[in-house]
C-alpha cells in the first residue's frame, strides 16, 4: 500500500498552481489547496486519511474523557492520541500488544498518535531527573522509578502500534529563565531523534515524527529545524510551547518554524487547543493540533461556541431554553437545552461532562472542517474575518491576532475597528471570554446531511 519515500510536486486541479507533497513508507502527504500561507491537505495513514488542518482529541490513557470511540467516528474525528507514559504505566504496552495493538485494544479504526512521553519532562518535572540517558520518573501511582530513554520511547510505541509515533525530545519550559539549558536540551534533542531513529522497529508502518525545539530563541529554534529536517523524516511537530509564554512569542514561533519546515510535510504544533491558537496557526501553514482543553474544560461545565465559551454554571443559564448554540447541528444541541444543561452541571450530574464533551469535541471537528473548506473554496480571508467579527463584536481584536494575520497576508480591516484597537491586555488564550464555531462535520457532505448520517 505504500511504498519507497520519495518527494514529487503536484498540480492543483484547474488552478496550474504547483503544490507540494511526500511519500514516505507509511505516510502519504498531499497539499491539495493553499490560500496565502493556509493550506488544505490530505493525509494518508496506514489506517485512515486524514484531512488537514486537523484537531486530534487526547485520550491519554487510551480513551477520550466521556466519548466512547463510536462517539468519536460520529464525530468525524480523524486521529486521536494516546500518551506513551500512561499507557506503559497502566495497562503496559505488552498487554496492549497482545491485543492487537492500541487500534484493537480500544477499538478505534482510524487514525492514532501516540506521544513519546516527553511532555511529562514538564508536567510532572517534580518527579523527574534528566540526564544524556534519559529520563527518570517517580511513578505518580506507586512511587516506583521508570527510566525513559529514546529507545525505550521508541520500544514503547512500536508496541502500542499507533500511525504516528513521537521521538523522545528534552522539553523545557518556555517561561524558564535558563538559556544555557535552552542549549543543551536542542542539541540533545537531535542526539535523541538518531537515537529513537536507529531504535524504529516498523518503519513501514508507523511515523516517527521528530519535534522541533529551541525555547523562544530564533537561532535555537533555526538550528534545530536544520538538523531535523537532514533527517528526512514523515512528518515534524513544533514542540515547547502551550507553556506559560506570550501570545506574541507564541505566534512568532509557530510562524518561523512553519515558514522553515518543508512544505510537503505534515506540521504538528503540539499542545494547542484553544479555538483562536487553531485559527491563528492554521493561518500560518501549521496542520495539526491536540490539547486536553475542550474535553477537560466540559467537565467543568464550559461550552465552546461561537461567541468564546458558554460556562453553564451561571445563573442566568438557568431559564434559558435555547440550545447551547443555534448554528450547531450536534446531537447535544438538537435535542437538549441550556436550562436542562444547568441543571445536570450544577449538580454535578455524570450526564453533564459526557454531553458537554460531545459539544465540544463536535465544535473542534466542525472548526477545522470550515477551515479546510474555507481554504480549498479560496475564501479564507473572508471566512477568518467573518470568525473574529463573531468572537469580538466590538472590534477589538487582540494586537498578537492582527500581527499574526498580517504575517498571514490576511487584511482585518473588516474586522477591527479603531487605530488603536487590538491592544487589550485580556489574555485569549483562554476562551473564558471568546468563542468559535460548533456542529459536526463529514468532509464530502454539507453539514447538515452529514450530522443526519452520523447521528
Amino acid at each position: 500500500m505504500f511504498g519507497r519515500r520519495f518527494h514529487r510536486v503536484i498540480m492543483a486541479s484547474g488552478s496550474g498552481q504547483a503544490l507540494p507533497s511526500s511519500d514516505s513508507p507509511a505516510l502519504k502527504f498531499k497539499v491539495v489547496a493553499v490560500q496565502g500561507r493556509a493550506r488544505s491537505s490530505r493525509m494518508t495513514l496506514p489506517h485512515f486519511t486524514a484531512h488537514t488542518p486537523m484537531f486530534m482529541p487526547v485520550g491519554t490513557q487510551g480513551s477520550v474523557k466521556g466519548l466512547t470511540t463510536l462517539q468519536l467516528e460520529e464525530l468525524n474525528c480523524h486521529v486521536i492520541l494516546g500518551n506513551t507514559y500512561h499507557l506503559e504505566n497502566r495497562p503496559g504496552s505488552g498487554l496492549v500488544a497482545e491485543m492487537g495493538g492500541l487500534h484493537d485494544f480500544i477499538n478505534w479504526p482510524r487514525g492514532m498518535l501516540t506521544d513519546s512521553g516527553g511532555f511529562q519532562m514538564v508536567s510532572l518535572l517534580h518527579l523527574a531527573e534528566i540526564t544524556e540517558e534519559g529520563v527518570t520518573f517517580q511513578s505518580p501511582v506507586d512511587g516506583s522509578s521508570m527510566l525513559l530513554t529514546p529507545e525505550q520511547s521508541i520500544a514503547v510505541q512500536n508496541r502500542l502500534g499507533a500511525d504516528i509515533i513521537m521521538a523522545l525530545d528534552d522539553v523545557v519550559p518556555t517561561t524558564a529563565n535558563d538559556p544555557a539549558r535552552f542549549e543543551e536540551a536542542t542539541h540533545r534533542t537531535t542526539r535523541w531523534i538518531d537515537r529513537c531513529i536507529a531504535a524504529h522497529s516498523r518503519p513501514l508502518e508507523q511515523n516517527l515524527f521528530g519535534i522541533v525545539q529551541g525555547g523562544l530563541d530564533p537561532r535555537l529554534r533555526e538550528l534545530s529545524m536544520q538538523q531535523l529536517v537532514a533527517r528526512d523524516l514523515p512528518g515534524y511537530a513544533i514542540g515547547g510551547l502551550a507553556g506559560g509564554e506570550s501570545k506574541d512569542d507564541f505566534w512568532r514561533v509557530v510562524s518561523q518554524c512553519t515558514a522553515g519546515l518543508p512544505p510537503g510535510k505534515p506540521r504538528y504544533v503540539m499542545g494547542i487547543g484553544y479555538p483562536l491558537d487553531i485559527v491563528v496557526c492554521s493561518a500560518l501553514g501549521a496542520d495539526m493540533y491536540d490539547s486536553v482543553y475542550p474535553t477537560r474544560t466540559a467537565r467543568f461545565g464550559v461550552a465552546l461556541i461561537p461567541e468564546g465559551v458558554l460556562k453553564l454554571k451561571n445563573a442566568a443559564n438557568a431559564r434559558d431554553f435555547r440550545p447551547l448554540d443555534p448554528s450547531c447541528s450536534c446531537m447535544v444541541c438538537r435535542r437538549y437545552s441550556r436550562a436542562y444543561l444547568h441543571n445536570v452541571v450544577t449538580r454535578g450530574i455524570s450526564t453533564a461532562a459526557i454531553l458537554v464533551t460531545y459539544h465540544n469535541v463536535a465544535y473542534t471537528q466542525r472548526l477545522t472542517w470550515e477551515i479546510r473548506t474555507a481554504i480549498e473554496e479560496q475564501r479564507f480571508p473572508e471566512w477568518v474575518r467573518s470568525y473574529l467579527k463573531t468572537m469580538f463584536p466590538k472590534g477589538d481584536v487582540p494586537r498578537w491576532v492582527r500581527e499574526a494575520m498580517a504575517a498571514s497576508d490576511i487584511s482585518l480591516e473588516d474586522a477591527v475597528t479603531g487605530p488603536g484597537s487590538g491592544t487589550t491586555s485580556r489574555n485569549t488564550t483562554n476562551p473564558a471570554t471568546a468563542t468559535p464555531p460548533a456542529p459536526v462535520p463529514t468532509d464530502p457532505l454539507p453539514i447538515s446531511a452529514a450530522v443526519r448520517a452520523s447521528v
